[in-house]
């Protein structure tokens, strides 16, 4: 398994340093290599296809121009996920009059507080709906959370917002879901 993926890491090294040769084989084949995740990154951020397609293509074409800047400080597919979730969060800046996302304030939700979500047996398609029906603010939280795998210093990071608002607004996502399939349910 070790051989494997070692393997893989130079596969994707090499196609790396082809992009930044502008070898366009190996920009198609690592753009076969990624676009559905980056693509489904910025779907679950955007809740728009139109959106998250175009938001897909121009993280790949900023990453290739930029391509020569990528240090290997992390995996190739991190830095591009990066780019995307930026590119996603941007356009719905952009496009939406949202509540900013430091609205939030400092308040305190105690973690026994909020329902406990595992024990919730809920459908796939009840989730996805529910998920789709919440603010972007809770939508982002949750989604670079729970789908990206960020921790809440991370996510704090990337939305420049400070670590307790963030773990705040998590809680009150993760509660708001819930509560949207319960009421789905009766």
């Amino acid at each position: 398994m070790q051989k494997n993926s070692k393997y893989v890491i130079e596969k994707h090294r090499n196609l790396v340093e082809a992009c930044a040769q502008d070898d366009r084989n190996a920009q198609i084949e690592i753009y076969n290599l990624y676009y559905k995740a980056m693509y489904n990154t910025s779907l679950r951020i955007v809740n728009d296809s139109f959106f998250a397609e175009d938001i897909m293509q121009e993280a790949f074409l900023d990453a290739f121009s930029k391509i020569k800047t990528f240090e290997w400080r992390s995996s190739f597919g991190s830095w591009l996920k990066r780019i995307v979730i930026n590119k996603s969060l941007d356009s719905i800046k952009k496009e939406t009059n949202l509540i900013p996302l430091n609205e939030d304030t400092n308040d305190f939700i105690a973690e026994n507080d909020t329902q406990d979500f595992e024990d919730i047996e809920c459908k796939v398609e009840e989730v996805k709906i529910a998920f789709k029906s919440l603010r972007e603010n809770y939508r982002v939280i949750l989604s670079l959370h729970l789908f990206e795998g960020y921790d809440h210093q991370e996510i704090s990071q990337i939305l420049d917002l400070p670590y307790n608002n963030v773990r705040v607004r998590y809680l009150r996502a993760r509660r708001k879901l819930v509560e949207i399939i319960i009421r789905s349910r009766n």
